[in-house]
């Protein structure tokens, strides 16, 4: 069974709402990395009684336990002494850490004030984690069931005393069988169709399945656990991608390094060493941004309207067969390899207006061949702007990648 660990924030800006705790979510990945299991993240203000309750549970639950923030040298800094006295483990004095402080005011060229003294105060027993990029030092000591590390919540310094002082630790002290997590990425499908889809595939149940929707994609997430054969991994991981089809556009954790839609396409236009032009309408430019500093594209402009590139909307058909002949056009004038034309059916109401859906028709042109989709988009105008982005970007992504396209 693989070991259990959790992570204690601690800070009133963290319980109000002040400060995003993105500690917690960096150091769970990286717990996930080395083979524990995360069972919880708790934070917790400045409160001493709170924080000596909260260390004594974990004492007893957990086998493991990363704790940031607390260690500074103001009075609200409490975690030296909420350990101290729910550990029964006295303050003391460390003349190495008091000697890395007041260096650290030195060459700076600043004199120290007295109460950064205080941060040199460790419990009794205490192995110091030292701090080369601020004035807090870390802790760590085992009580109960658990193994504690303490560390500063400020995000650089964080970072780094947790892979150089606590990683190279943590695989002496704990039997650590990391698995191998595999997220197959798609663009176009939610997560409900998604799980329809999969409803039928037998998952062995030591694989752990999961799921993280963002704006730009879904990930369906597959953890594998230590030494899981590599061709029945293979084969459940493809079975899941035959499932979901041309949405599938990347898939991290076998090997290949992989990006986000635009990354994945870069990299096919790049190896083909072919050239874009692009002309947006709904999604604003907001295609060209995510290709930003690509040398293969060529030219991009936006339009706000179909009217203003001179193409009469009467019907779906006269509107795609006039387009197809403005990218024939921008073919010759731009001197791309492709073209990519998006369009969308719907007044400048309907694109600002979250209750009306527009409808989007993206023309690729390759050479002397045409390639089309179009899709109903809904929502908000933020989202109208960037799902058109990804659709339109994935209609060259499906070309590149020799998936099925409507022509």
């Amino acid at each position: 069974m693989k070991p259990t660990l959790e992570i204690f924030s601690q800070g009133e800006e963290i319980v109000t709402g002040q400060t995003v705790d993105t500690n917690a979510a960096w150091l769970s990945q990286q717990a996930v990395d080395c083979g524990f299991t995360v069972t919880r993240h708790t934070a917790v203000g400045d409160k001493l009684d709170d924080l000596i309750m909260l260390l004594q549970d974990i004492a007893q639950r957990a086998d493991c336990c990363i704790c940031t923030g607390g260690l500074g040298p103001t009075s609200d800094d409490l975690t030296a002494e909420a350990v101290a006295t729910a550990f029964n483990l006295p303050l003391e004095f460390d003349e190495v850490a008091f000697t890395q402080i007041s260096r650290f005011f030195t060459h700076r060229n600043r004199t120290m004030p007295e109460s950064n003294r205080k941060q040199a105060m460790l419990p009794q027993g205490a192995k110091r984690i030292d701090n080369e990029w601020g004035t807090a030092p870390g802790f760590s000591l085992q009580y109960g069931r658990c193994w504690f590390a303490f560390i500063p919540g400020v995000p650089m310094e964080m970072q780094h005393l947790f892979l150089e002082g606590i990683l190279p630790t943590l695989s002496t002290r704990f039997l650590l069988q990391p698995g191998q997590l595999v997220s197959i990425k798609t663009v176009g499908l939610g997560e409900s169709v998604i799980q329809e889809r999969i409803n039928a595939i037998e998952i062995p149940a030591e694989v752990e399945l999961g799921f993280r929707a963002g704006p730009d994609e879904v990930q369906t997430k597959l953890l594998f656990p230590f030494n899981y054969p590599k061709t029945a991994m293979a084969a459940l991981v493809n079975r899941f991608a035959e499932k979901m089809g041309d949405y599938v556009f990347a898939i991290d954790g076998l090997g290949e390094i992989t990006g986000d839609l635009a990354f994945e396409v870069n990299k096919l236009m790049s190896n083909k060493k072919l050239t874009l032009a692009v002309v947006e309408t709904a999604s604003q430019g907001l295609l060209a941004a995510k290709c930003m500093g690509s040398e293969w594209l060529l030219s991009a402009s936006y339009e706000q309207s179909t009217a203003k590139l001179g193409l009469i909307e009467t019907n779906a058909e006269n509107l795609i067969t006039t387009a197809k002949k403005f990218a024939v056009d921008l073919q010759k004038s731009s001197a791309a390899d492709y073209v990519l034309v998006q369009l969308y059916a719907g007044d400048n109401n309907a694109l600002h207006n979250k209750d009306k859906a527009i409808i989007v028709h993206n023309i690729l042109l390759t050479g002397d061949c045409f390639y089309q989709t179009t899709q109903p988009i809904n929502g908000a105008i933020k989202r109208k702007q960037n799902q058109a982005a990804l659709l339109t970007l994935d209609l060259l992504r499906r070309h590149l990648q020799h998936k099925t396209i409507n022509q």
